[in-house]
């Protein structure tokens, strides 16, 4: 019985990756989790962040193990073992996989999967189904943290996408719990600053007035900041922005370090893609940046991702439309 981890990973929209073994693998063109066999010495937690990494180039945060599913395909006998994750990269780079796809839950049940995987899947979507946690909970919940250790306790406990916008919404006409989800952004907790700033990307979304007047502060700690998923969603909040509104200092701040997220060779996809859309913006407002913004993406071109790739060329095409209107 060989022991395999997976990842059912799920973005900000609540979507599932899945991904498409290629012709020469044993289950050709079969598509399934993400995830590899467990290492001599390693925990299963630590196989299947290593395992992402490597297939994916993606970080993820663990939510929950689901129980084990084993299979006996013939040649070999595997034992499953499904991790429920949370993730802000929503462009993998493919290393060993020939397609990928994120899907609705609903959708899981047409996919067409290795064996062990639709085990895996029937399972998941009757958890996903059947959430033991709901809305109304959640605000409940809420209003009666009436502690530091509770609030942090349940932010840092958060199961998924759906719990972190209840949370973000719950939070909306409360001062008090949006200034500690900032102040949990920069918690030596990386779980509870991940799930913390992402809180926070989801008032953003819907109010980014609220957060706009914090905007400062996350562009300060940008350069200090050694949470990638924090970093992650504090770029994200930025690039969706009116960088019209912040001063000339913070201005070069931002394209100082978005352009050392583009030329470093260990920043993750999303953050590469979001420094992009950043500077386009400031490139926008300072002329000046477009031929090194420009120069940077191509270089990119020839040794970046599929995804940011892609992006590259849509912001070059930007950038082409902006030098022709001026």
């Amino acid at each position: 019985m060989t022991d395999v981890t997976c990842a059912i990973i799920r973005n900000e929209e609540n979507e599932v990756l899945v991904v498409q073994r290629d012709e020469k693998t044993g289950h050709p063109f079969k598509w399934e989790f993400p995830g590899g066999k467990l290492k001599e010495g390693e925990s299963e937690e630590e196989c299947i962040i290593r395992e992402i990494r490597e297939e994916l180039a993606m970080d993820i945060v663990i939510c929950k193990r689901m129980s084990a599913t084993e299979y006996d395909y013939g040649h070999k006998q595997i034992r499953l073992i499904p991790f429920v994750c949370d993730t802000l990269d929503d462009l993998p780079f493919l290393s060993e996989h020939v397609a990928c796809k994120w899907l609705d839950p609903a959708d899981l049940k047409n996919v067409d999967f290795c064996e062990a995987d639709i085990v895996v899947a029937e399972k998941y979507l009757r958890e996903h189904l059947s959430d033991g946690v709901r809305k109304d909970e959640v605000s409940v919940q809420v209003e009666k943290a009436n502690n530091e250790d509770d609030l942090r306790s349940m932010v840092g406990n958060m199961m998924g996408v759906k719990e972190a916008e209840w949370v973000a919404e719950s939070a909306i006409g409360n001062g008090e719990i949006l200034r500690k989800l900032l102040e949990y952004s920069f918690s030596d907790d990386k779980k509870l600053a991940f799930r913390a700033s992402w809180t926070l990307s989801k008032v953003f979304d819907k109010y980014p007035d609220l957060i706009g007047s914090d905007l400062h502060l996350m562009i300060g700690s940008l350069e200090d900041l050694d949470n990638e998923s924090v970093q992650r969603s504090f770029l994200r909040m930025i690039s969706m922005s009116d960088l019209n509104s912040l001063s000339q200092k913070q201005h070069g701040i931002l394209a100082d370090h978005c352009f050392k997220m583009l030329k470093s060779g260990f920043s993750a996809i999303a953050i590469k893609a979001y420094s992009m859309e950043i500077i386009y913006k400031l490139a926008i407002i300072y002329p000046e940046l477009a031929n090194e913004l420009s120069a940077t993406i191509n270089i990119l071109q020839g040794e970046g991702s599929a995804g940011i790739i892609a992006r590259g060329q849509i912001i070059l095409k930007r950038l082409a439309g902006t030098s022709k209107g001026r």
